[in-house]
C-alpha cells in the first residue's frame, strides 16, 4: 500500500485569504486548522477552510506541485 501526500489550499471564506500547504495526513491537518490549533499564517488571519486538495503519492512530487502553485500570480 502506498502512502499518500496532499497538496492542499486552505481559505479564510470567499474572495478571502489563501493558504497553501503539503500533509501525509488531509484530514487531520484540515482539523487543527479549522480548529485554530496551528499557530501562524492561517491562524492569525483566520484560513479554516478546506477549499481544495489533490494526492501525491511522492513526497518530492507533492512539494514540486505545491511551490509551483505558491508561484502563481496574486491579484
Amino acid at each position: 500500500m502506498s502512502k499518500n501526500y496532499y497538496v492542499y489550499i486552505m481559505a479564510s471564506g470567499r474572495n478571502g485569504t489563501l493558504y497553501i500547504g503539503v500533509t501525509n495526513d488531509i484530514g487531520r491537518r484540515a482539523f487543527e486548522h479549522h480548529q485554530g490549533l496551528v499557530d501562524g499564517f492561517t491562524k492569525k488571519y483566520g484560513v479554516k477552510h478546506l477549499a481544495w486538495y489533490e494526492a501525491h503519492e511522492d513526497i518530492h512530487e507533492a512539494i514540486r506541485r505545491e511551490t509551483l502553485m505558491k508561484k502563481w500570480k496574486q491579484r
